[in-house]
Order: structure tokens, then sequence, then C-alpha cells
């Protein structure tokens, strides 16, 4: 708890050497709108944020949780939100991009940027610390207490689409859309226990509420899209359970189990109902094969939630995965992406969990979404190829099986090879069957380069021979022998 109270004076003190504080007692001259009538007029919808109240301070807000404030009005103009973004287009935006999560996003901190940290600076006194107040009278006791920090403006557009369903590092964000909404295709704050329905906001809009709601960024899929996010911390509030939180996933990643579970426990003791100190804790118990520990864990995080958990039900699948339930498994997955099928490693779980059923079709569908969502997923093309060649469709297959030369990984590339010989040495049988020799030899010739491509990695490979697992390394190292030397005898027969 002491070390919750030093980072946080910490940060909030680092908040102060880039961000507008106002100052004690008070804020400063606000209107709210720039200039424009008062932060009152403001007109506000709001949201319920789900089940759970937020993870700090849980007590001090009553239900309807109705949290997630969303302007009606336009909180600065067209015209000045294109000043902004141009002055971070001359200031280099468009070149830098980050990871977030799973997905790779445009944009740069605020810190990073002179004249849009200035502009936004001058907002927070004049309007968004004084609206932040009205909206949060429960927490928020005026705007001297407010501490921006972790401010970037992101861009979004075909090739950084979206990010992943996340909850914010701060009691309370912000999110201000910069964009005219006809300038961009998509786009909108995706809430998941709103189901599929998405927010969306014209330009000078802006939606503020608290950070541990989970949502994402909606994909963008023409023209460009830019919004400003911001987290905030509360001066005379400490976040124990955020803190203590992050804390313990820091320690897991390190693999101090012991310490992560000691941390998640301490913040449980605050807040009951952390649901994501709940589902950190099950990864902890899952990392270390304590499978039903973990699923009753994960199982208190759904029931707080009222289901309404991508990533939980996602790691319930692959819990009752690990001990047997495979109808189980396949139900959790299916209600995982129900809610968001825009997660490619969900999508292609499922797939191989279809498959293992015998589920042909289902399990090719999964594997079309998985390379939908990122064509990246090697073992989604490689799975799928191999579906389609149990299926007698060899032509598909090779396609699917080329794909995965592309884009798969070190041991996911050669596996692709070594599936292509396969396909060619069928054609090169089929075609000497029907005395097309010519084109029989072209075939076989290619499943010996496919081959030899492969050759580097299965040597590499060679001690784990002897394996029987379809999807291992020893069970290809062992296949490229055998299909190698059937390969070159075939080939002689043709050329003989």
């Amino acid at each position: 708890v002491a070390t919750n109270v030093e980072e946080h004076a910490r940060d909030c003190a680092e908040s102060c050497e880039y961000f507008y504080c106002a100052p004690a007692g008070g804020g400063g001259n606000g209107t709210g709108t720039g200039g424009g009538g008062g932060s009152a007029s403001v007109g506000i919808t709001s949201y319920s944020m789900g089940a759970v109240p937020p993870e700090d301070f849980a007590g001090d807000f009553n239900f309807p949780l109705d949290l997630i404030k969303v302007t009606t009005e336009p909180l600065f103009s067209a015209a000045e939100s294109a000043g902004v973004v141009a002055g971070a287009e001359a200031e280099g935006i468009s070149q830098n991009e980050y990871q977030s999560g799973k997905y790779k996003l445009g944009g740069d901190w605020l810190k990073n940027l002179p004249d849009t940290l200035r502009w936004f600076n001058r907002r927070l006194e004049d309007s968004f610390f004084p609206l932040m107040r009205q909206l949060f009278p429960e927490v928020v006791k005026d705007e001297s207490v407010l501490r921006a920090h972790s401010v970037s403006l992101l861009k979004y557009n075909s090739s950084h689409p979206r990010t992943d369903v996340h909850v914010d590092n701060g009691i309370l964000a912000m999110t201000l859309a910069m964009t005219p909404a006809d300038e961009y295709v998509g786009g909108g704050t995706f809430f998941e226990h709103m189901g599929k329905d998405v927010l969306e906001m014209d330009v000078g809009h802006g939606t503020f509420r608290p950070g541990s709601v989970r949502h994402g960024g909606h994909r963008v899929s023409g023209g460009t899209r830019y919004i400003l996010g911001a987290f905030l911390l509360i001066e005379d509030k400490v976040e124990h359970v955020r803190r203590l939180k992050n804390r313990g996933a820091l320690l897991r990643q390190e693999g101090d189990f012991e310490g992560a579970v000691t941390h998640f426990r301490w913040a449980l003791e605050i807040n009951p109902r952390c649901t994501t100190c709940l589902k950190d804790w099950a990864e902890v118990l899952h990392t270390q094969k304590r499978y039903a520990e973990a699923t009753v864990k994960i199982r208190q995080t759904l029931h707080l939630l009222e289901g309404k958990d991508s990533d939980a039900l996602f790691i319930l699948g692959l819990l009752l995965s690990e001990q047997g339930d495979d109808e189980g498994s396949i139900a959790a997955y299916r209600r995982s992406v129900s809610m968001n099928a825009e997660d490619a490693v969900l999508c292609y779980n499922l797939g191989v969990k279809l498959g293992t059923r015998g589920d042909g079709v289902g399990e090719r569908e999964m594997y079309s979404m998985a390379t939908s969502i990122d064509p990246t997923t090697g073992l989604a093309w490689l799975n799928w190829g191999t579906s389609l060649a149990e299926a007698g469709d060899l032509d598909a297959a090779e396609a699917k099986f080329l794909a995965a030369t592309h884009h798969g990984d070190a041991a996911t590339k050669p596996k692709a090879a070594i599936n292509l010989s396969l396909v060619y040495k069928a054609r090169a049988r089929k075609l000497a069957g029907g005395r097309d020799l010519e084109g029989a030899a072209v075939s076989v010739t290619e499943a010996g380069r496919q081959l030899e491509s492969a050759r580097a990695w299965v040597e590499s490979a060679g001690a784990l021979s002897g394996g029987d697992d379809p999807e291992g390394d020893a069970y290809y190292a062992d296949l490229f022998g055998k299909l190698r030397l059937e390969t070159y005898q075939f080939a002689g027969g043709i050329h003989s």
C-alpha cells in the first residue's frame, strides 16, 4: 500500500510537468465548451458500464452504473480539430506506430507532439476538466485533483484498423473524435457488454467513462480516423486495486507466480469483484497446470460479468480443453466468438476443436475467419489446407498451403512446404496415370523443390524424430524422410 501511495504521487507529479493541472481548491475559468455556453449546457447520453462497478472506489458508485457518458453535441468544431490533426501530421505522427495488444496502431504520445499538447492543455482547462468534474461527482471533488497521463493521438486506417478489447490504465478515461465521420468507413468504440452495437462519434464529440470498462476501437476499413485518448488519475485518491493488480501482472510475466498471486489476493481483499484480478489469477493457475482451480476463478469472473467477457470465455475454453472436456471447450469458444468474432487466435482454436470433433465445415469456416482477421496466422492457413486435402480438394488445399509458406513463422513455413510436396506428388501420380508424363514431371519436380526448401528446418528438427503428433515437429521430420525418398523414386521412374 505504501508503494502504491509513492507511485501515485510520482505519477501525479509527472503529469503536471506535461499536462494542465488546475490550481488547488477548484479549477480554472472553464466553460466546458471552449467559450460556448458552459459545460452544464453540453448534452450527454449515459450508458451502463455493465454489471460490475469500477475496480477502484467501487463503493462510491451506485447502481444503475450509467457511467459511460457520450456527448450529444460537439465540444469543439471540425475546423479546430482539422487544425490539430494537421499540426500533428506536420510533427510526423504519420510515420510513427507502436504495438497495442495484438494490433499495431498509428499515432504517438502527446508528449512527443508539442503543438497538439498545447491545444490539449488549453482544452483541459476550459472544457474537459470542468466537464469531468460534473460527470463524475462521486470521485472528483473539483478540477484541481484531476491528472491527465498516458495521452495519445491515434491513427486508424486499413493497415492499422483497430485495437483489441481491453481496459484502460486509469480510474477515468476520455476518447475524443478528431475526424469527421464521412472521412472513414467503420470505426467507433465497441463496449463488449453492450453486444454488437458500436458507439459512433462524429468529430468534436467525446466519450468519458471509467477506465475499467472493457472496450476496443472498432475496425476502420477505409479512410483515416484520428482519435485522442487520455487516462486520468485523481490526485487525492490512490487506485490501490489497479496498482496491486498491475504489479501482480508484472510479477507473473517475470515468473514470480507466488508474488503475483499475493498481489491479486490483496487487490481482491479491497474489491472482491475485481474481475481482472480473478482472470489474471486464473492465468497463473493455468500456467502452473492447476486447471481445476483456474476454472473456478474464471467461472467466478464470468458469473460477476454475467458471461460478458470474451477473454474469460476464451480462457475457459483453453482450461476445459486441457481437462478433456471438448464439448464444454467448444461451447465456451463459440460464446466467445459470438461476442468478439475478430480474435484470430480464438477462431483458430475453435477451428482446431471442431476439426478434432469431425466438423470439417465448421473447422474450415473458423480458419477462414482467423486468416481474414489476421492474414499472418500461419497455422490457420496450414490447418485449413490440411482439412481441404483430407476432404479431397487438393487444388484449394494448394492455395492455403502456399499462403502458409508466405505468412507462417519459421516452423510453419516448412510444414506447409512438406504438405505442398504431398499435393504435388499426388497430382503427379494422377497425371502419370493419365499418360501425361510431361505434366507429371513438372509436378514431381515441384514436389522435390518444396521438400528441399524445408530441408534445413527438418535437419534442425531431426533429433525430434519418432513423434506421431500430426501437427508436431517430430511428425514432419519423419514424414520428410519418407516423402523425399518416395518423391525421388517416382521422379526417376517418370524420367526413365
